[in-house]
């Protein structure tokens, strides 16, 4: 009985720790229109439009993710506290990132 629960217990842990990991990497907001494809092999999402922000995410080489037309600092934003290089990203064909 206690190995079932223990399976169970980690099943779930599992679970919820592959949850937020897809949040912080699947796409993220974007009800503007925008939509950008990484160009980066690994780009890092950031809180704030600055090198030294903490980084809250990460993308992969060719991820595509909603966006918004703001760009401040060399950075655009792609939701609430998630901002990342535009260096690095390409609108998607038929986009307007503005």
């Amino acid at each position: 009985m206690l190995i079932i629960i223990a399976v169970l217990a980690a099943i779930g842990i599992i679970y919820v720790m592959g949850a937020s990991k897809r949040a912080s990497e699947g796409a993220t907001g974007g009800s503007s229109g925008c939509k950008v494809t990484v160009t980066a092999d690994v780009l890092n999402v950031r809180a704030a439009p600055d090198v030294h922000s903490e980084i809250v995410g990460k993308f992969k080489q060719n991820a595509e993710t909603g966006a918004e037309p703001v760009v401040q600092n060399g950075f655009r934003k792609l939701a609430d506290s998630k901002w990342a290089a535009t260096d690095f990203l390409k609108p998607v064909d038929g986009a307007t990132c503005g």
